[in-house]
């Protein structure tokens, strides 16, 4: 790997940096700089990180107790006396199966539904232009949550998916 082919990293992020070392067989392949502006780079987001952890924990400190106090004041209908492990365990159970329990008429009421769906498309000429509306709304909502769940899965990036090269060598 060529010097000329690696870009200064002090403008790149720490997974574009590991983009382009993945191509590397062997360490002593990796040019001195590059590792040194990988160090630097590393250790300037080590001090970011560190000093917003400071803050946060300084606001914590200052602001934890009266926070906690106000929440549970606020919150005391939910609390089951006594409020030990014990009774946080009961509660998770009667909480799991409880969901568990109620899946039958989760399924029926699915199929009740679809079904009104499946009528509603038998009579789409008599469809109300609201309706229609309705329903190209809704498509379009589940079509822009599922653009942003694709923007997250890539990493927050609107182009395309970072490649990561591979990790093994044939």
């Amino acid at each position: 790997m060529s010097e000329a082919s690696i870009p200064s990293l002090l403008s790149l992020t720490i997974a574009s940096v590991l983009a382009h070392i993945t191509d590397i067989v062997d360490l002593t392949d990796i040019p001195d700089f590059l590792l040194i502006e990988l160090f630097l780079l590393m250790a300037s987001k080590l001090h970011q990180l560190r000093s917003k952890i400071a803050a946060a924990s300084e606001f914590t400190s200052k602001h934890g107790c009266a926070y906690y106090k106000q929440l549970m004041e606020q919150n005391n209908k939910y609390v089951v006396e006594p409020p030990t492990v014990e009774k946080c365990n009961e509660l998770s159970k009667q909480l799991l199966y409880t969901r568990l329990a109620s899946l039958p008429g989760r399924y029926e009421s699915f199929w009740k539904e679809l079904d009104a769906v499946k009528q509603a498309w038998k009579n789409r000429h008599e469809l109300k232009v609201e309706d229609a509306g309705i329903a190209a709304l809704f498509g379009l909502q589940c079509y822009c949550w599922y653009c942003v769940g694709e923007i997250i899965g890539r990493g927050f990036t609107f182009t395309g998916y970072h490649e990561m090269g591979h990790s093994y060598m044939v």
